[in-house]
């Protein structure tokens, strides 16, 4: 049982990281119909920005927890926003009256090149992170010693997951911009002549997705000590199948298919090969799109005539 409870605690600290970054392909999906696959850079990008602040702070002397962690997290959504918002006005915006095509390669053009200028400019080789948070709650063992452990840096990355999840339902649904993006997602053309700013409209929606993205590089920083030029790959991979999973285009179900995609990875990790958790992960994928291929809270797309 405390075998279980403890791989619980981890899959569900996982499945946050990968809700956040979920978050942000089922945003960009929502209001254009395309699938932002430079948003796993963008992520990556978030993580190097968050390492590089924390060594510039401690350097500087700011040691103080709490208020090194809200400045690391400013830094690192203002850098990646920016970064958001230029691959929506170079990859994105150009190309949005041709083929569906064209941005996807876009797209993938980009994150190449996100890769390639990482690597350049930070170098190949794992940046380690010394631990920010220490400490944290023993919950309960068992006969063989085993003991149940629920870190502060969980708690915070859960915590501040909901949070985020919260704030961002509550902008979609009660503000301006949330009734722009609602209108955008609906009819683009019939929203620019009701006059929503259609342009300025999508690169929010950017802005709040490589935000989201660069929250999850800064705790994945914290979390495991140590980034690399490769991490936004595999981890955007995952994302976007979590969002697939719950339904892309739903925020909650972004959310609920990153905490079951962690889940999975870490409940197979613990009591199966962990070499095959990816496979075991895609698997499930399909077969839930079998039998619903809208996702766990996707809805049918209505064409109207």
């Amino acid at each position: 049982m405390a075998y279980f409870l403890q791989q619980l605690i981890n899959g569900l600290t996982l499945g946050a990281i990968y809700g956040l970054i979920a978050l942000g392909y089922t945003m960009v999906y929502g209001i254009i119909g395309m699938i932002n696959f430079a948003h796993g850079e963008i992520y990556m990008v978030g993580a190097f920005v968050s390492l590089i602040s924390f060594l510039v702070l401690g350097a500087a002397g700011i040691t103080w927890v709490p208020l090194m962690l809200a400045i690391v997290l400013v830094i690192s959504m203002v850098f990646t926003s920016i970064y958001g918002w230029t691959i929506e006005r170079l990859a994105y915006r150009p190309l949005r009256g041709s083929v569906r095509l064209a941005p996807l390669i876009s797209a993938i053009g980009v994150s190449i090149f996100l890769q390639n200028y990482v690597q350049l400019v930070q170098g190949a080789r794992i940046k380690p992170l010394p631990p920010v948070i220490r400490g944290g709650f023993t919950l309960m063992g068992d006969g063989d010693n085993f003991v149940v452990q629920l870190s502060y840096l969980q708690i915070i990355i859960m915590l501040l997951t909901v949070g985020l999840m919260v704030a961002f339902t509550m902008v979609i649904t009660r503000t301006d911009l949330g009734r722009a993006q609602r209108a955008c997602e609906q009819d683009k053309t019939m929203a620019a002549l009701l006059g929503v700013n259609v342009d300025r409209t999508i690169s929010m929606t950017f802005v709040m997705g490589a935000a989201l993205a660069a929250v999850a590089g800064v705790m994945v920083t914290m979390y495991y000590g140590v980034v690399d030029f490769y991490i936004g790959f595999l981890a955007g991979v995952k994302a976007f199948t979590a969002a697939v999973l719950g339904g892309i285009g739903s925020l909650p179900g972004a959310m609920l298919g990153g905490i079951l995609i962690g889940l999975i990875e870490s409940f197979w990790s613990a009591y199966f090969t962990i070499e095959y958790k990816d496979v075991a992960a895609f698997a499930i994928l399909v077969m839930v799109l079998i039998f619903r291929p809208t996702g766990l809270l996707g809805r049918p797309e209505i064409e109207k005539v």
